[in-house]
């Protein structure tokens, strides 16, 4: 039994990617007060994020009232400020989002790597408390969507929401609704995506938790009155010690639960923050250019915020993913 617990004891969380290691909590016992040191820690780090959404927003502004100055000149093209201004729009916007977009794949990759690192820790602890059949089917489950879903964002949808810029702002540019139709189209395949794997997902571990659960319950009972009851004289005690070491792969697997939670945040806050700030400054920019811009260029500015909210989708099912199959794990048998 002693080596046992010192196998136990080897089952640790993997190591905090760089990308979040700044903002990881120093004690990870208190998940509140970690989490709270996380989400203080990321708000303190997205100042100069906000000062550059502001530095945009201004921009955009300027050549929103510029382009609107034109527009007041008599004889003036009606179609030539339009796509002056889809240019200027994507010229200003370009550079940021391309860079937050940039981010939002590292992210997406450091939560992928770090779950799968993450997630053999979990699966040993819980097959260390007789959770056998439990632990594969999460393991398994996990592993295939962490992929599956790695995969369709890093070379699906970040193309995808690239075709659906190009799409934005080739409307705004020269107003033809196919264009706008064809960018819409890719929005809500994006969105559909994210959603149909998030909900199979959560479909399986919830299937595959309770069933194998309770598999595993009945086995480890079944085990316990078996050692009780076969072996003499000492039954009783084999049975008491097994139920230790049972107790202290729980509280190992929750340590690492607890530790590989706050890491997958840590990874995540910081950039989702930094995406979000540019997301909420562009939706403002785009009601307060709706007051006195043209309809066709407030629209482009409106969809780029809508690609700010995709790559927000993408980076927080990703998350996400992690943190229910996490939570799965914590769950443990019966």
């Amino acid at each position: 039994m002693n080596l046992y617990h010192s196998m136990l004891t080897q089952i640790t969380a993997p190591t905090v990617p760089q990308s979040g290691a700044h903002l990881m909590p120093e004690q990870t016992d208190n998940f509140g007060a970690g989490l709270f040191r996380i989400v203080q820690e990321a708000i303190g780090s997205i100042r100069p994020d906000l000062k550059e959404a502001a530095a945009i927003s201004m921009s955009l502004i300027a050549l929103m009232m510029l382009i609107s100055l034109i527009r007041l000149i008599p004889g003036s093209n009606t179609k030539l400020p339009d796509f002056i201004c889809a240019v200027g729009i994507g010229t200003v916007l370009l550079q940021s989002t391309n860079s937050l977009i940039t981010l939002g794949v590292t992210t997406i990759q450091d939560l992928s790597s770090y779950a799968k690192l993450l997630l053999p820790v979990m699966t040993s602890a819980l097959a260390a408390q007789g959770g056998i059949t439990t632990s594969t089917a999460l393991y398994a489950g996990t592993a295939i969507f962490n992929s599956i879903l790695s995969s369709l964002l890093s070379k699906l949808m970040v193309p995808m929401l690239y075709i659906y810029l190009v799409l934005a702002t080739a409307h705004g540019a020269l107003g033809e609704e196919i264009l706008k139709k064809m960018a819409e189209f890719i929005k809500w395949l994006s969105v559909w995506i994210l959603k149909g794997v998030l909900y199979l997902f959560t479909g399986y571990m919830g299937i595959t938790g309770v069933l194998s659960g309770t598999t595993d319950a009945a086995a480890l009972k079944a085990a316990k009155l078996t050692i009780s009851g076969v072996v003499p004289v000492v039954g009783g005690i084999l049975s008491d010690a097994s139920e230790a070491v049972l107790v202290g792969a729980g509280l190992v697997r929750n340590a690492a639960g607890v530790y590989g939670i706050l890491a997958m945040l840590a990874v995540f806050a910081g950039p989702f923050l930094r995406i979000g700030c540019h997301y909420l400054m562009i939706r403002i920019t785009g009601a307060v250019c709706s007051v006195f811009g043209s309809k066709q260029c407030t629209q482009l500015i409106s969809d780029y915020s809508g690609a700010m909210g995709l790559l927000l989708a993408m980076t927080g099912t990703m998350c996400l993913l992690g943190l229910i199959s996490t939570v799965c794990f914590l769950k443990g048998v019966g």
